[in-house]
């Protein structure tokens, strides 16, 4: 009983390779497009997954309809632009520089370059202490000269 649990347990993983689908193509050249655009797309259910390595129903979805455009003899220039037509700029992981994205290109390096100034404004806050003035000198020696007295 405990061979068969074991057995069964080792032949697990090859379900899911099993379950993977395959897409048929005419030339090699046409599987590694479909391969390098499918890590070049965003899985929007996933969203930090491309299409190629998610499961989630969409990205099987968006994986059969870029099957389809390559077997069409359509350009992955083409594919690209149908797919950012239909789920916006987000479904790239590396999307173009325009006004709408600037804040998604420029926002780390702002908010990188705000964290150095608070920083730098910080330490150079607390690097000296302030010199003390004539009564405050007198007020810290008297103070000094009670503890040591006691």
């Amino acid at each position: 009983m405990k061979r068969l649990l074991i057995l069964g347990l080792l032949l697990l993983p090859l379900l899911a390779v099993a379950a993977t689908p395959t897409y048929p193509f005419d030339t090699p050249e046409q599987e590694k497009r479909f391969q390098t655009l499918s890590a070049q797309l965003r899985c929007l259910v996933c969203q930090g997954q491309a299409i190629g390595d998610s499961n989630a129903d969409l990205a099987v979805d968006m994986r059969k309809e870029v099957h389809r455009m390559i077997v069409e003899g359509q350009s992955d220039q083409e594919i690209v632009d149908y797919m950012v037509a239909r789920y916006g700029d987000f479904v790239l992981f590396k999307p173009p520089v325009n006004a709408s994205t600037y804040l998604l290109w420029f926002g780390p390096f702002v908010l990188a370059l705000i964290g150095v100034w608070v920083l730098f404004t910080l330490v150079r806050r607390h690097r000296a202490p302030a010199e003390l003035s004539p009564e405050e000198r007198a007020r810290l020696q008297k103070l000094l000269d009670n503890e040591e007295r006691r």
